[in-house]
């Protein structure tokens, strides 16, 4: 056998294969995998580059099953308020990064949390401290609501009588003036007049995201919107531009956004959409669906209503942003063309809306191959489990959420009551019921390291670094194990953007899509996970990232 062009040798071998075996040398020529196996020393000549991995484990790069790469970059190059955690700190940041700015028309950024604030809701007033002179608008860290000052507020006309959209509502205090949260279909009174992004501000904003995901492992992702969906614009263009000129090396399946204000008569334009959107590494061959919103606004859709906090039934259940019988008619059509379509559902209602809907399109077109996934599942009613097996779709988890915190024990625990609270997140139920399993991030509503939702999937505590207070595990029972979790984060993301035959695990034939990290993570506590860094990136056996 001729050379190889690139060795890994010196330590433990994670292929994420069907028998998950373990091995010590990877042997790479032309950007595939040549060999896999413990003494590859034969492989080696004088134009091998060679990585002594010293006892470092090396893992199939990292696929994020659901993530905004292009907004995440773009959040990155505006005001990022994600490395901090209070009123205080947001407000500081804020208030230095408008005084370097003086010129710009709008004050644009986002990333913070909820639990900063009394009731998950900031003010203008607040806002209006820092930013007085011109409009701001801050989306938070999970894109469902955002902030924004009093300048904002007049340019879009909100006031005391303006009425809350179908699917949104405006914070209001006691006499029924806005104060300053807009939530979900709300935000889009003020982000209509924002200023447009220029493709060149867009693609520069899709390679500062690749940059970021790359420096975690990540070699391939799922978009979970291409569309005109919040104030950056629609990342397909950006997608394709890069595609073409070869900037763009990881592998991207594009999820085309469901306009939920309209009905099957937009399949045409997905459907131009999906042949327009697609260039070398990139094609948009998914359909994201929001079926609802989040917990903590009460806009997840649930079975039962909300609690008071308090323990008493509210009138309010949440929101189904697609109609049923819109839905059981979409997802069918969808299927027939080929469409995987990609679910957001968090609350039990949407959960079994979604299942529901994949139940109809095998009904009409018999069990087909395009890998339907549901991603977030955040309360799943104990009767949905096994249907996750029954009809072939995906839980797709963002599992870093799976742990006590501020947000979920202030603004989500109280208010869901029991039963429900204990049916948050069942990945140990979902994968010992038979269920495929793949893994995201959702960033940039959260952090896109995956070794740290990793730690929270396997340990049900928030990873280190990443702790808000000292919580017990959250609902221990629905841990899963470190190889279960590594696979569903590789094979299992790569199984549902349907890459799995080149991409996902270290095997003979497929691309050298790797990710080198600090340390073997079964070999240490397992309260260490968490702390597993990535030294080195590579697609294709080309190093796309390597720590300083």
């Amino acid at each position: 056998m001729a050379h190889a062009d690139l060795v890994f040798t010196g330590g433990p071998v994670f292929t994420a294969n069907t028998v998950r075996s373990r091995a010590s040398a990877v042997a790479v020529t032309g950007g595939r995998i040549v060999a896999v196996g413990h003494d590859l020393d034969d492989l080696i000549g004088p134009g091998t580059e060679v990585v002594d991995l010293q006892g470092r484990m090396l893992v199939p790069g990292f696929q994020d099953a659901h993530v905004h790469a292009l907004w995440g970059g773009l959040d990155r190059l505006r005001c990022d308020l994600s490395p901090y955690s209070t009123q205080r700190e947001y407000l500081d940041a804020i208030g230095a990064y408008a005084a370097a700015r003086p010129r710009d028309e709008w004050v644009l950024g986002g990333g913070w949390a909820m639990s900063a604030f009394p009731g998950g809701t900031p003010t203008a007033s607040a806002l209006d401290a820092v930013v007085p002179d011109r409009p701001a608008f801050l989306p938070n860290r999970d894109g469902h609501g955002a902030w924004v000052n009093s300048a904002a507020l007049r340019l879009a006309g909100i006031e005391r009588g303006t009425p809350d959209p179908a699917d949104g509502r405006i914070e209001r205090d006691a006499d029924g003036a806005p104060t300053g949260t807009l939530h979900e279909g709300a935000m889009t009174l003020v982000n209509r007049l924002l200023p447009a992004e220029s493709p060149e501000r867009l693609v520069e904003a899709l390679l500062e995201g690749q940059r970021y995901l790359h420096s975690f492992g990540v070699t391939a992702w799922q978009d979970a919107i291409i569309g005109s969906y919040g104030d950056a614009g629609d990342p397909g263009p950006a997608y394709v531009t890069a595609a073409a000129d070869g900037r763009l090396t990881a592998q991207v399946v594009g999820a085309i956004w469901w306009d939920r204000t309209a009905g099957l008569e937009q399949i045409p334009s997905i459907l131009e959409r999906r042949e327009r959107y697609r260039a070398g590494r990139f094609a948009a061959t998914s359909v994201k669906v929001m079926q609802d919103g989040v917990a903590e606004n009460f806009t997840a859709s649930m079975l039962e209503p909300y609690g008071d906090g308090h323990g008493h039934p509210t009138d309010n259940s949440g929101i189904s942003f697609v109609d049923p019988e819109t839905l059981n008619a979409a997802v069918p059509e969808l299927d027939a063309l080929g469409f995987q379509v990609h679910f957001h559902a968090i609350g039990d209602r949407a959960v079994r809306q979604c299942l529901d809907a994949v139940a109809h399109a095998i009904e009409r077109n018999g069990r087909g191959d395009n890998r339907h996934h549901i991603a977030h599942l955040q309360v799943v009613h104990p009767e949905d489990v096994p249907r996750f097996r029954q009809l072939g779709v995906t839980a797709n988890m963002q599992s870093l959420w799976a742990s006590l915190e501020p947000q979920m024990v202030e603004l989500t625990l109280p208010f869901l009551g029991e039963p429900r609270a204990g049916w948050q997140y069942p990945f140990g139920d979902l994968l010992r019921s038979g269920a495929v399993l793949a893994a995201g991030s959702d960033w940039s509503v959260s952090s896109p390291n995956p070794l740290a939702a990793i730690h929270t999937a396997v340990n049900r505590t928030a990873a280190p670094g990443f702790e808000e207070g000292e919580y017990d595990a959250f609902l221990p029972e629905q841990a899963i194990d470190l190889a279960a979790s590594l696979t569903a984060y590789t094979a299992g993301s790569a199984w549902v953007n349907h890459l799995d035959r080149s991409t996902g695990t270290i095997e003979v034939g497929k691309y050298a899509d790797l990710a080198l990290l600090d340390r073997d993570p079964f070999a240490g506590p397992a309260d260490q996970i968490g702390a597993t860094e990535v030294l080195q990136t590579f697609v294709e056996g080309e190093r796309v990232f390597a720590a300083e």
